[in-house]
Order: structure tokens, then sequence, then C-alpha cells
């Protein structure tokens, strides 16, 4: 199966942030988010989604998990199917089982990651016409060589890459902008697995806006990142930003917080 346009979305799957998420994961501590304004976060992230067109399934809190509302992380979703994966931080194993009903709600193909390793979503990136798997404290080999198997179920080919030291998920420094240009942070701007495609680095001092997120022709970026907003302008992209300040705060940014097809 080949593809050469980005996917068109037309659903998503996003999770209510619970009182924990407070106590999210974070890989280098820092002050604890705001859970009323990180709630308002995440209720402009839905209602961008809405406004762009996308029929949103807003599935409840898991308080028990303080990760649980990127759900990004626990699974992948296709026009053609599904993936439930196998998150490599321990405490977000149990996410998974709370993701499985609204994936069958949706879709009549499903897979699952059974081991032993462990992909998280946060690490796979959908280009036009194969996907990236990158490896990363949360990824490794055997669950990226493996999931590449599940992606060829589906029609999708594969490649594994190398996410470099101090970047926590692949997609935590690069996003596709379109069908043939990704926004990449230094580090990554070399990455072998983006031959063919045009590099555009992050501008100096943003490079946590590469975390950005494409719906059909308008592109999401945190609302931090003004000399990123005027160099996607320039380009002739539509860009709408949103405020993310308080879930960076527990490594997250905008394309973790919703499953999209």
């Amino acid at each position: 199966m080949t593809r050469s346009t980005p996917t068109t979305f037309t659903h998503a799957i996003t999770r209510t942030p619970a009182p924990s998420a407070v106590h999210g994961i974070r890989a280098d501590g820092g002050p604890d988010p705001d859970f009323p304004a990180l709630a308002a976060e995440h209720d402009a992230y839905v209602a961008t989604l809405r406004a762009l067109g996308l029929d949103v399934t807003v599935l409840p809190p898991l308080n028990d998990f303080p990760d649980a509302l990127f759900v990004e992380d626990v699974a992948l979703t296709f026009p053609e199917g599904a993936i439930l994966l196998r998150p490599g931080a321990a405490t977000r194993a149990g996410e998974v089982a709370f993701i499985g009903d609204a994936l069958a709600a949706h879709h009549d193909r499903r897979f699952a990651m059974t081991g032993p390793g462990h992909v998280d979503g946060g690490d796979v990136l959908r280009l036009a016409d194969r996907v990236i798997i990158g490896l990363s404290a949360r990824t490794d080999r055997t669950g990226a060589e493996e999931l590449a198997a599940l992606l060829a179920d589906l029609g999708y080919k594969a490649e594994i890459a190398d996410t470099p030291p101090g970047v926590l998920h692949f997609k935590t420094g690069c996003s596709l902008i379109d069908a043939g240009t990704i926004l990449t942070v230094p580090a990554l701007a070399d990455c072998p697995q983006f031959a063919g495609l045009e590099i555009v680095v992050t501008p100096s001092g943003e490079e946590d806006a590469a975390n950005l997120l494409r719906i059909n022709e308008t592109i999401l970026v945190g609302d931090r990142w003004t000399a990123t907003h005027a160099l996607l302008a320039a380009r002739g992209h539509v860009v709408r930003p949103l405020p993310t300040t308080q879930i960076a705060r527990i490594d997250a940014g905008l394309s973790c917080m919703s499953l999209r097809w």
C-alpha cells in the first residue's frame, strides 16, 4: 500500500485529565502543573479538534494513572485498524486495558503487542508513505520490531530510527508539517530515515515547538513559540496557537493528547 499525501483526520479519541495528572512522569523534575490550568488547556485542545471538524470521543479520567490523558502512548489508530501498544514506563502499563473498548467502537481490525518489548506512541511518526519508530528510553528494539510486523499487517511500511540522547520521545523532536516536510530539532536534522524529505529546523530557543500537530490543513503549535508560528506562516501554513505551558511540565505536547484517524 503506497501513500503520498497526509492522512485526512475525521475522528479522534482523548481522555479527560484526572487530578492526579499533576504528578505525571517527568524526566527532569520541575514544578507540578496547576490542575485547573491543565484542565483548561485540555478543554481548549478538544474544542479545537472539534472546531476543525473532527468527531472527538472524550474518555473519562483515570485517577489511578496520572499520565492517562496522553492516550497516544498506549495505542495507534489508522483508517485500517488499531494497535494496542506496551508503554515503556511500568506505571503506565495498566492504561492499555482502558482504551480497548473505545478502539473497538470504531475499528473492526485490532492488533495488540504481546511483548516482551515496549513501544510508546510518542515514538511513532506517521509519514505520508511510511511510519518511523524511534528507539528511546521508552521504546526498545524488540518492541519496535514487533510493532513493525503489526504495521505491515495493516499495510504500512515501518523503519526504525534512533532518538538522540536528551530527547524523550522521537516526536518530542520532530513532526510532519506536510507530506514532504519535517520540522525537527537540530539533533534530529541528520536522521537517515528522513531521506527524501525537506528538513526545517526549529528556531533557536524554540526546540519544544517541534512537537506540533497537523490536523488536515491546520497546524497546531504551542502558543509560546512565536518564531515557529512566523516560520510556518511564511511557508503558507495555517497556524493555530494553543496553550501548552502546563502539559509541558509533565513532558508532554500536542500530539500525545489524542489518537487520530
